[in-house]
């Protein structure tokens, strides 16, 4: 299996990303060859609501599986489909072991963790790490800006007063793309849902 071809425009950053479809052409032809099927059924438990990916074998029977929490950011079947579709995505990534071409994951195996590295607004950013506890990991700091963020989002009562916020926090936010995807994502769903409720 090679690597999920990024295809997919993100029109907030003007780059790539791996959609499901991506992720699908790169791991099921290798799959189905090796009489593996997969199925990702959605489902609820004492957790919330999940998407299972399940990995079954034609002749054997047996089966792999992994389930993936949904957080839904808007009540509604947009909502849910687009948690769906990531939670589909990245089951699918784990259980067959592929990444998208050029993910950062291979230069953070080599390199040592660095600090966070935020442009302006400096002090917007620092004024959110010096109220988190001594000793808070970068991924605590990083946890604590997404959630500004994300409210900061809620707050706005316009598509122009969004799209505003978006631009000054853009060099913060693309910062999350490589080293935090899942923040990432979920600041992306929060701005998006959110343009949705103003516009």
């Amino acid at each position: 299996m090679g690597k999920a071809l990024k295809q997919s425009n993100n029109p907030h950053f003007k780059s790539k990303y791996a959609d499901l479809g991506n992720v699908m052409d790169a791991c099921l032809p290798a799959l189905n060859a090796a009489g593996i099927a997969v199925i990702q059924p959605t489902g609820e438990d004492e957790h919330g609501r999940y998407v299972e990916t399940v990995l079954i074998h034609s002749e054997s029977g047996e089966h792999l599986q992994c389930r993936v929490p949904l957080i839904v950011s808007k009540n509604d079947m947009q909502g849910y489909g687009s948690a769906v579709t990531y939670g589909r995505r990245y089951g699918l990534m784990a259980m067959a072991g592929i990444a998208p071409e050029d993910d950062d994951g291979n230069a953070a195996a080599k390199a040592a963790p660095k600090p966070m590295d935020v442009k302006p607004p400096m002090g917007w950013v620092e004024t959110i790490i010096s109220e988190l506890p001594d000793g808070a990991t970068e991924r605590d700091k990083a946890r604590a800006v997404t959630d500004a963020l994300i409210a900061q989002f809620k707050r706005k009562k316009t598509a122009g007063e969004l799209s505003n916020e978006w631009d000054r926090r853009a060099a913060i936010i693309q910062n999350f793309e490589g080293r935090f995807p899942e923040m990432h994502s979920e600041i992306v769903d929060a701005f998006e849902n959110r343009m949705i409720d103003v516009s």
